[in-house]
């Protein structure tokens, strides 16, 4: 089918525009106006008014932008739209990859964008409570890649040692410190040595009462099963304790995990941990030493996590996201996830 259309935004409901999206594999856009033009195929050229031409495959720059946490109507897409250079050609089609995802859209440019009028972007996606991100290079899922996650407040939704030390009756201390670590604000391995430290005396009982209970993060499952299928590597890279990242990696069946190990003597915490801490450093070493011993190319790497020592990892992997995450790290990477499950970061890869 052949078509070239300017609508009033609001006549194009969230429903219409998924439906436009699934009967035809891309729609060129732009505001015409106050309208949306909408083109499949480029129409009968009549003098100056004449539609302009389609933007053809070849000429996408390979930058993107991925909408998706909520339904995308054609009111959303003209404001979008309006914030594009007009000299900057837009490609839309639909972004599903998962069943348990809402439809999303994804943008192919022509043109990177500047770094103003990304930050007007994501502006305008806070504004309209939707996840925007800008992709330079993509990520391709059906090709062998890794993920390394970060655990406490990425793989599952709370912080180990919070829990360790609420139980062992010392939490609004501890608290305070892993607060202020994950901000950026104290040194991780001086943080985690303080906070263990207060910890000393505690059975080991409480690990196991975290254990019991321990809340996977929603849509943790749903991602590992689905990047396994597609022969990707999997591991856990955390200044958290092996006690925890030890089962994760056996219930999902991980390709390796890398944690703390903390000090338990006939069955009492000491306060110490055992050998070298797993800091920000160790876990960007984790991404190169996973991709390198898996033959994985650089291009194919992803790292995901929350707090100020992610950082490092998530500038080493070609791929690094934010998941709602600490204002520092939001700041730091382009790639951010603020609200949602973790299945969603596979609106962020390539299908082929």
């Amino acid at each position: 089918m052949s078509f070239s259309i300017s609508v009033r935004p609001t006549q194009l409901a969230g429903a219409y525009i998924t439906t436009l999206l699934t009967e035809h594999s891309a729609l060129r856009l732009q505001a015409d106006g106050p309208q949306l033009l909408l083109q499949k195929t480029p129409s009968v050229k009549s003098g100056v008014d004449a539609t302009p031409e389609p933007i053809k495959p070849a000429e996408l720059s390979g930058y993107s932008i991925r909408l998706f946490g909520k339904p995308v109507d054609g009111a959303l897409l003209y404001e979008f739209c309006r914030l594009i250079p007009t000299d900057t050609g837009i490609i839309a089609s639909l972004l599903q990859p998962h069943p348990q995802l809402p439809a999303g859209v994804l943008i192919q440019l022509t043109a990177a964008l500047s770094a103003e009028l990304q930050q007007r972007l994501f502006a305008f996606a806070a504004e309209q409570q939707i996840e925007l991100v800008y992709l330079d290079q993509g990520v391709t899922l059906s090709k062998p890649g890794l993920l390394v996650m970060d655990m406490d407040s990425t793989a599952i939704s709370i912080e180990c040692i919070d829990e360790i030390a609420a139980l062992a009756g010392v939490g609004p201390q501890v608290a305070a410190i892993t607060a202020r670590a994950m901000n950026g604000e104290l040194d991780f391995a001086a943080s985690l040595t303080e906070r263990v430290a207060a910890l000393k005396g505690a059975p080991q009982s409480v690990l196991q009462r975290v254990l019991d209970d321990l809340p996977l993060m929603p849509g943790l499952t749903e991602l590992v099963s689905t990047l396994q299928q597609q022969q990707w590597r999997v591991a856990i890279a955390s200044g958290g304790f092996t006690y925890f990242t030890d089962v994760l990696q056996q219930r999902l069946a991980l390709t390796a995990t890398f944690a703390n190990v903390l000090e338990i003597k006939n069955g009492v915490l000491t306060g110490k941990v055992v050998g070298d801490i797993v800091d920000a450093n160790t876990k960007a070493r984790a991404v190169s030493l996973l991709a390198e011993t898996y033959g994985i190319a650089a291009c194919q790497t992803v790292a995901i996590g929350d707090g100020a020592n992610d950082l490092p990892m998530l500038k080493t992997a070609a791929l690094g996201v934010a998941f709602h995450a600490k204002p520092k790290v939001q700041t730091a990477v382009s790639a951010r996830i603020n609200q949602g499950s973790l299945l969603q970061l596979l609106y962020l890869l390539d299908p082929a």
